[in-house]
């Protein structure tokens, strides 16, 4: 399958605001994809959330940008759209052609012309801008190594792999879990 072209438009990391890269406040996220094979079939959607370190991990057949939009349309759509515009402030990607179609990742598929969050995008060949993220993909390598087709690897392995990296007590998190820091997050946005 042909991949969608590089990112044409869209905001620079440099604008992002300072608070994330503090990370003092919830509800910045990275975001990337972890896949098998060159030609871009049967992939995982990453997303990390800064402060918490909690992981999504989404299936999407592909590496284009309709797969990612329709995986983060999910996304919203499990979290509602009133919590998800709160918990998604920002979302921070890497300049893959899967990240091109900036204008649907940011606009909701639930509050028709809304925005449901704000898209930053990291210098080109520099992964270390989303650093939460890389270190997360290096987890989920654990689980499904290299070369691991995506295609034969199941919704509940996906999900063992998700909740394998949510309840891993963190040194950086008081040795409590992402799965803790983020519900505590969630219910302060009540």
């Amino acid at each position: 399958m042909k991949k969608t072209g590089k990112r044409q438009n869209g905001k620079s990391i440099d604008k992002r605001p300072e608070e994330v890269d503090q990370r003092t406040t919830f509800g910045h996220w990275e975001g990337d994809t972890v896949y098998s094979k060159k030609d871009g079939s049967n992939a995982l959607l990453v997303l990390t959330e800064r402060l918490t370190r909690w992981e999504i991990i989404a299936r999407i057949k592909d590496r284009t940008a309709n797969s990612v939009i329709k995986a983060l349309d999910q996304i919203e759509r499990r979290f509602g759209a009133d919590l998800f515009a709160k918990a998604f402030q920002t979302i921070t990607f890497d300049n893959g052609g899967e990240f091109s179609d900036v204008e649907r990742l940011e606009r909701s598929a639930v509050r028709k012309g809304r925005r449901r969050t704000t898209a930053y995008f990291c210098h080109p060949y520099s992964s270390y801008e989303r650093g939460s993220n890389e270190c997360q993909n290096k987890m989920i390598r654990r689980k499904f190594p290299k070369g691991t087709d995506f295609g034969a690897v199941s919704a509940a392995a996906v999900k063992r792999a998700e909740d394998w990296l949510n309840n891993y007590p963190r040194e950086i998190l008081g040795w409590k879990t992402a799965e803790i820091c983020f519900r505590e997050c969630l219910a302060a946005l009540a």
